[in-house]
C-alpha cells in the first residue's frame, strides 16, 4: 500500500473522531479543534509514515474542516433523498475528503475517486462504496463542467496516483446512483451506522 493511500486513511480516521465528538449539526456536542485533532492523532494513535504523508494527511484533515460548509453543499447537491447527517459517518468523511482533494488539491479528479473507492472498500461496506462512486462521478461531472484541471494541475503526485489512474474506468459501476436518487433517507446505502463504523475504524487504528 503507497504512502498516500495510508496517508489518506491516516485522515479518515481523524475525520470520523471529529465527527464522532462533535455530534450532528444540528444537535453539536462541541467544537472540535482541528489542531489538537491532529496533534492528538500523531501522538497517540498515527502510524509510521514519512514526513511528506504525515503532511498529506494533516492538510487533508485541516483543510476538510475548515472548507466543510462548501464541501458538504457539494455533496448535498447530488445525495438526492439523502441527508448527510443520515449517511453512515465512514461513508460521509469518506466523500468530504475526496471533494475537498476535488477542490483544493492538485489529484486528478478520477484518481481522487479511485482512491476513496479503495479506502471505502476498507472500511465500509460494498452497496456504500457503489453509492460513494456514484455521488463523487456527479460532483466530479459538475467540477469539470465548472473549472477543468489543467494537465499541470492533474499531473499524478505518487505511485498511488499512477495505480489509480491505471484503474480508471474500472471501478464499481454506479448503475443509477450517479444523483444518489435510489439511496433513499434511511435505506441501506448508507444509514445509521455509527456502531459498525466505529469497528471498522478501530480495528486499524
Amino acid at each position: 500500500m503507497g504512502l498516500r493511500r495510508k496517508a489518506r486513511e491516516s485522515a479518515l480516521q481523524m475525520l470520523f473522531a471529529a465527527d464522532v465528538m462533535s455530534g450532528p449539526a444540528d444537535r453539536p456536542r462541541h467544537e472540535v479543534r482541528a489542531d489538537e485533532l491532529v496533534r492528538d492523532y500523531w501522538t497517540q494513535l498515527g502510524e509510521e509514515l514519512d514526513e511528506p504523508a504525515r503532511e498529506f494527511a494533516t492538510r487533508l484533515v485541516t483543510g476538510t474542516l475548515a472548507h466543510l460548509p462548501e464541501i458538504d453543499e457539494r455533496i448535498k447537491s447530488r445525495a438526492e433523498h439523502w441527508r448527510i447527517s443520515r449517511m453512515a459517518v465512514v461513508d460521509r468523511n469518506v466523500l468530504r475528503l475526496a471533494v475537498y482533494e476535488f477542490l483544493y488539491e492538485p489529484t486528478p479528479r478520477t484518481v481522487a475517486i479511485n482512491e476513496a473507492l479503495e479506502v471505502a472498500r476498507r472500511f465500509s461496506t460494498y452497496e456504500a462504496t457503489q453509492f460513494i462512486n456514484g455521488i463523487l462521478d456527479a460532483v466530479k461531472r459538475d467540477l469539470d463542467a465548472e473549472r477543468p484541471q489543467t494537465e499541470t494541475d492533474a499531473e499524478a503526485e505518487d505511485d498511488d496516483a499512477r495505480d489509480a489512474e491505471a484503474r480508471a474506468g474500472g471501478h464499481d459501476a454506479p448503475g443509477d446512483t450517479s444523483d444518489g436518487s435510489d439511496q433513499s433517507d434511511g435505506g441501506d446505502g448508507g444509514g445509521d451506522a455509527e456502531e459498525g463504523d466505529a469497528g471498522r475504524i478501530a480495528s486499524v487504528t
